[in-house]
């Protein structure tokens, strides 16, 4: 896929040469001012004209004429250098490999030394384009029938630097393409249908990840459920003809099972509402619920790739949730693998409950750290929109360090309050120790203190992600439908995670 190499010349044969243009007022010099010599100063004039622009994730594009060994010339705009960051460049990169693939460009050289700048180093430079490239190119197959007419893939792509490096170039475009594909693989996921993608679908997913990345890898089926008395989860699976699982993948990447890192996702391949039946129209979609199960997964191939030296056990509780006589009903009281009991008063509240039981279960494991990730309330859409993710903590240190990923993964979130008074209404009913839904008010709040409540005292960071897992329209790093958002996030803390900070 990536061939790096320092003998950059323009006499190089490719299809395209892509090079980087910064608004700047003094003229060109390195390689714009050699590509200028070669087109006698008409370069200069098509910047100053416009035909080249340089305002930011602009793409332009001049056919060279044979007057250099590439046919095509692509200039991506990157602004001022003041403001230059990873991010936007990664959008560049984004926005420049939807247009080569637009224009079905087989391949493509990139001269990476003209995308530094800043505080953007040749390494950063090289995790951003190689990420862009995965996520950006990619597309859900979808069950449509196939034309016969064949296809265009980008598969080789040159990258010319000059910097001393270059074997670290070289690892950072595996790092970043290892980024971008493990975010891809859960925008499958939660693109499947919930036909195509079961309970039993998604145990076997998550066993042929740990045979490929040597996991260790738990599948508790119905009887192994009951045996442990997960009665949370238990309940949500009661009217569904699909048995449940939960599913667990450890990673040992350090001598001694300590300062394990807890990642929870929440599972739930498709979610009627139960007797708390949605809408006609809100019903539609519901395949996505189970998005933060997703995130998980596609953060386990991105640590599988590379292999962090910290130590992480993923639970994922997996169900539909259906309605049949069988089904769990408002009123109902349940018992949690925690042995906190459960008043029941929206069944469309199922999320919080199989997490509750999932949490629980990862502590057995000895998490001593725990993200929850979940498409979980409608009222975190209504707080927060669909481009930022909704967050909850019990521990200030943890949640600076997912905050510290987010950020860098360019996955933003913001953080919802949990007082006391929250966990009081939690905690309100008058016959079992917690109910699932206090009421409308606050309701993306509720659904994190409930989990919090079997968290208890262990570091904890909730993530809601009902209005980021999926989008209506494309972007710089994707087409509309699942984005996998948290992947990327849930994976630069587990890289980055610093146990020494408690």
């Amino acid at each position: 896929m990536f061939n790096v190499n320092e003998a950059f010349n323009f006499n190089n044969k490719h299809e395209c040469l892509v090079i980087g243009i910064f608004n700047r007022t003094a003229g060109f010099k390195g390689v714009l001012g050699e590509a200028d010599s070669i087109f006698e100063g008409h370069l200069a004039h098509m910047v100053k004209s416009g035909d080249i622009a340089t305002k930011p994730k602009t793409i332009s594009k001049i056919y060279t004429f044979g007057n250099t060994g590439a046919k095509r010339l692509y200039f991506v705009g990157l602004g001022k250098e003041k403001d230059f960051s990873f991010e936007l460049l990664r959008e560049a990169f984004g926005r420049l490999f939807k247009t080569v693939s637009q224009d079905k460009l087989p391949e493509v050289a990139v001269h990476l030394d003209t995308f530094t700048g800043g505080n953007v180093s040749s390494l950063d430079a090289a995790h951003a384009l190689s990420e862009a490239l995965a996520l950006s190119t990619y597309e859900f197959e979808g069950y449509k029938q196939k034309s016969n007419e064949p296809e265009t893939t980008l598969d080789d792509v040159t990258v010319y630097s000059s910097q001393p490096e270059q074997n670290d170039i070289q690892t950072a475009l595996a790092v970043g393409y290892a980024y971008g594909t493990g975010t891809n693989s859960a925008r499958t996921l939660v693109n499947l249908p919930g036909n195509m993608l079961k309970a039993s679908d998604m145990a076997e997913y998550a066993t042929n990840l740990a045979d490929k990345y040597g996991f260790e890898a738990e599948i508790l089926e119905k009887e192994d459920i009951q045996k442990l008395g997960m009665g949370a989860f238990l309940a949500v699976n009661q009217g569904s003809a699909e048995p449940p699982r939960m599913i667990v993948l450890k990673y040992q990447g350090k001598e001694e099972w300590t300062d394990v890192i807890g990642l929870v996702g929440k599972g739930i391949t498709f979610d009627t509402g139960g007797y708390s039946i949605k809408t006609k129209d809100g019903i539609v979609g519901m395949k996505t619920d189970m998005g933060g199960a997703a995130a998980v997964l596609g953060a386990m191939e991105i640590i599988g790739e590379l292999k962090p030296e910290q130590n992480v056990v993923a639970v994922i509780p997996s169900t539909d949730n259906m309605i049949s006589g069988s089904a769990f009903k408002p009123d109902d009281v349940i018992t949690s693998m925690s042995g906190k009991t459960i008043e029941v008063l929206n069944t469309d509240a199922e999320g919080r409950l199989v997490l509750a039981d999932a949490v629980t279960y990862a502590k057995h494991h000895g998490a001593d750290y725990l993200v929850d990730v979940a498409t979980l309330t409608g009222g975190v859409i209504v707080a927060l929109g669909t481009e930022t993710t909704g967050a909850m903590t019990n521990d200030e240190a943890l949640f600076e360090q997912v905050l510290e990923a987010s950020n860098e993964a360019g996955e933003p979130i913001w953080r919802l309050p949990l007082f006391e008074k929250d966990k009081e209404r939690v905690r309100s009913s008058k016959i079992a120790d917690l109910n699932n839904s206090p009421g409308r008010e606050g309701h993306a709040i509720m659904a994190g203190a409930f989990i919090g409540e079997f968290a208890e005292g262990t570091p904890w960071v909730h993530l809601d992600i009902a209005g980021t897992a999926t989008s209506k329209k494309e972007s710089d790093l994707g087409p509309s439908g699942a984005t996998g958002v948290m992947v990327r996030t849930l994976a630069l803390l587990v890289e980055r995670f610093e146990p020494a900070n408690y």
